[in-house]
């Protein structure tokens, strides 16, 4: 059986997801076969495996990361939140039903079998299972049936790393109130400490760094500097979505109240002299060179949203204008001439709405779920993207509506497109043919456009994460960790 290791956080978002992928990178580099876990992952931000089923995107970074391909089984439940109050239950790939947060909480013991099957399969086939935890292990008022921290630990019998945010502030109230709220024996469990997110002169630090030794009785394995990967975030509270400066091309993409899947747009964001801007204001979309309506868990009510705000309204003045307009997946559903949803898959039964009528298609909403990797290449296409006819492409489809039969896999022509395809744009020859194509259109020379070599970019990313936490990690702690020595 594997080895293991957890990387447990005292918030949301203090890093445990790269520093996961990081120790699943370094252990591949050192030739282990690494595999990563989540027992329990809330995200919009979802993959589709080859299996067809679906699983966090953070998973699948991580299994990129080990160079593996991703797996269902690395994370065997996923919450895909619905309302403020209730989630899309997936466990082992595949919708069991919406469950509103107390009903879960009740009944979330349920899945421990679906858990440790799937834990118990990685363990037999690789040599170190990373492990990554969720929120804080100090809820304690989560903590009785906790399923994905302390709880999971115990069920794997996983030594634990504990990281801090340290850009946040706050860090050693964050480590020691962390330890200080577990119990004695989750409190063993914790083998050291990491301060993640550094910027400045560590010798300023290093005080502090005793002390928090003595206080919570346990190394600190590390201090990690500030870093700009580029690497998928995990959820919605990355950075992307803060910039707003304007480069030679513009892209707008609508900043959804449930917006999913936003890594979609990633392969823009790496081209030089190309701004991706996240807006939720009618007047930001004015003067972009392409508008991008992306996917949501939630159609209807963002749907809703976009027309109490202006946005639906001046998304189809741009349209008017000649701007191109490119809807994805729930994006796509809100471009056409109405959206159905009979059986109140995820709204009121019986409820019709009139979509943005900017393609002509009708979607009705089934309650079985659509998931699926799909390839192929495009057909024909006119208009200002009709360059795309003949190119490859690959992705994947999440979506419980259907929009037709037989549809290619981009509708519309002129300057409004959509898809149901989730990752079409990540093939360098796509991204390229469309970013040339915006260039003609604005007059500029496409060759002031710097293009990139997708699959080398990632790959070097990841080899930096690892570099970097490799050089501030203690390795020879985490081993003798890892290795029950500690």
């Amino acid at each position: 059986m594997a080895k293991n290791i957890m990387i447990q956080g005292t918030m949301s978002n203090a890093g445990k997801s790269l520093i996961a992928a990081a120790l699943c990178r370094i252990f591949m580099q050192d030739g282990l076969k690494a595999a990563p876990f989540k027992s329990q992952n809330m995200s919009l931000n979802s993959f589709v495996a080859s299996d067809g089923g679906e699983m966090g995107r953070a998973q699948a970074v991580q299994a990129q990361a080990a160079g593996i391909e991703p797996d269902v089984r690395m994370n065997p439940i996923l919450l895909k939140p619905t309302t403020d109050m209730g989630s899309q239950v997936i466990v082992g790939g595949r919708v069991t039903g919406n469950m509103r947060a107390a009903e879960y909480f009740k009944r979330k013991r349920e899945f421990i079998p679906d858990i440790m099957e799937a834990y118990n399969s990685l363990a037999r086939e690789y040599d170190v299972i990373v492990i990554e935890g969720a929120g804080s292990p100090a809820e304690i008022n989560l903590n009785r049936d906790d399923i994905v921290n302390m709880g999971l630990a115990r069920m794997v019998d996983a030594p634990v790393l504990l990281a801090g945010d340290i850009d946040r502030g706050g860090v050693f109230a964050q480590l020691y109130g962390t330890v200080a709220l577990l119990s004695a024996d989750e409190r063993a469990r914790v083998k050291a400490t990491v301060i993640n997110k550094f910027r400045g002169d560590r010798a300023i630090l290093e005080p502090g760094l005793e002390m928090l030794k003595k206080l919570c009785g346990v190394p600190v394995a590390g201090v990690i500097p500030y870093m700009n990967i580029d690497i998928d975030d995990e959820d919605s509270l990355t950075e992307r979505f803060s910039g707003s400066e304007r480069r030679l091309i513009d892209i707008a993409v609508v900043r959804l109240p449930r917006i999913s899947n936003f890594t979609d747009f990633s392969p823009f964001e790496r081209f030089e002299n190309v701004s991706l801007r996240y807006v939720s204001r009618a007047r930001d979309l004015e003067g972009a060179d392409m508008v991008i309506i992306p996917g949501t868990k939630s159609t209807l009510e963002d749907l809703k949203w976009m027309r109490k705000r202006g946005l639906e309204a001046a998304v189809k003045r741009a349209a008017s204008r000649g701007v191109p307009v490119f809807g994805i997946c729930g994006g796509y559903q809100m471009m056409g001439r109405s959206i159905s949803d009979p059986h109140g898959a995820e709204s009121e039964e019986g409820r019709c709405v009139r979509g943005m009528e900017l393609l002509t298609i009708d979607t009705v909403f089934h309650n079985e779920k659509i998931q699926t990797q799909t390839r192929g290449v495009f057909g024909e296409l006119d208009g200002i993207f009709a360059q795309l006819c003949g190119l490859s492409y690959e992705g994947y489809e999440i979506h419980m509506g259907q929009s037709g039969e037989g549809l290619p896999a981009i509708t519309g022509g002129g300057n409004v497109y959509g898809t149901y395809i989730h990752g079409i744009f990540d093939s360098p020859r796509v991204s390229e043919t469309i970013i040339s194509a915006l260039c003609r259109k604005k007059g500029i020379d496409p060759n002031m456009i710097k293009t990139y070599d997708a699959t080398g970019y990632r790959e070097r990313q990841y080899d930096i994460l690892a570099q970097t936490v490799r050089e501030s990690l203690d390795m020879e702690l985490i081993y003798r960790i890892l290795n029950r020595e500690v």
